[in-house]
């Protein structure tokens, strides 16, 4: 009632204000007042009765995950009702909450589809130790994920950021069933940035000591790099994934012209090798598309219900 009441006198007083120019001094005031007032109110409440075209989300559910060594993998499934999911990776030492894939799912599930987010094993609250390779283990816990999911769920897309993308790429070119793929800024020559994080003497260090200690800049350990875990990174072929990856698959990858972590060139040589591909650059993004979620949700949600 209060809210009622407090918007017939909005209404009021914005028409009495609009009746006062000179055109109107001759009017019949007060039945005019009542006609404009009565109409006013009748479109509001036309206007508050629309349904919404957004789709709620109608459940938040965490699920765990047991991948192929064990661990635990734990995600979480926004579900607005449909059946069909698109699964969500996440990048180097980060999380399934991290702000891009957060932002995408709010998107998808506003559109009505349904999306899920997890954490590697070693990251965030999955079992597991870090390692700085894993590319292709990753891919594996991705596959322990698919094939829980699938008992309930359609996978329509799985999508990847920065070595998420790497991850889903691998995916595609080892396994057949998913058939929408989209890579967001994920890197092909997987020896680029290894030098900026370990330094130009990386693998003479690393062949005398087995492993380097990256440090933060007081000199804490943020994380250790084994000379295994290094070699299966370098190891790690983008080049003949690519060109595994079957024809029936579509795969999308997005980069930002503005990126500094992974550059934007590397975009260009999955787009040569892939065969069913589609390259779209975002100008002016950043390698977390900080300014520019909006389109990076546009280009990922044309994509993936133009299939």
């Amino acid at each position: 009632m209060i809210f009622l009441a407090s918007t017939l006198k909005a209404h009021f007083e914005a028409t009495k204000q609009w009746l006062r120019r000179p055109e109107f001094k001759s009017t019949n005031i007060p039945l005019l007042l009542l006609l404009l007032l009565y109409r006013s109110i009748d479109r509001s409440m036309a206007e508050e009765a629309k349904p919404e075209e957004n789709h709620a989300i109608i459940s938040k559910e965490r699920m765990v995950i047991p991948n192929s060594h064990g661990e635990n993998l734990i995600g979480v499934l926004h579900s607005t009702g449909s059946k069909k999911v698109v699964i969500l990776c996440h990048g180097f030492r980060s999380t399934k909450e991290v702000n891009i894939l957060v932002e995408l799912i709010a998107a998808l599930t506003r559109q009505g589809i349904s999306a899920f987010h997890f954490d590697f094993a070693g990251n965030g609250e999955s079992d597991g130790v870090f390692q700085y390779g894993n590319y292709r283990r990753e891919a594996e816990d991705l596959r322990a994920v698919i094939l829980h999911l699938s008992q309930t769920h359609e996978i329509s897309a799985i999508l990847g950021h920065s070595k998420g993308g790497n991850v889903v790429l691998l995916y595609a070119s080892k396994y057949r069933d998913v058939q929408t793929v989209i890579n967001v800024s994920g890197r092909f020559y997987l020896e680029g940035g290894v030098e900026s994080r370990l330094g130009k003497d990386f693998m003479e260090r690393i062949k005398k000591d087995g492993f380097i200690d990256v440090k933060d800049k007081t000199g804490k350990v943020e994380y250790r790099v084994t000379e295994e875990s290094l070699m299966d990174r370098l190891n790690t072929d983008m080049h003949a994934a690519s060109l595994s990856i079957g024809k029936d698959c579509r795969v999308l990858t997005v980069h930002g012209s503005a990126d500094t972590i992974v550059r934007v060139e590397d975009a260009s040589e999955f787009a040569k090798l892939i065969p069913n591909h589609k390259l779209h650059i975002i100008q002016g993004a950043n390698h977390g598309y900080t300014r520019h979620q909006e389109e990076l949700a546009s280009v990922v949600l044309d994509f993936i219900t133009s299939n």
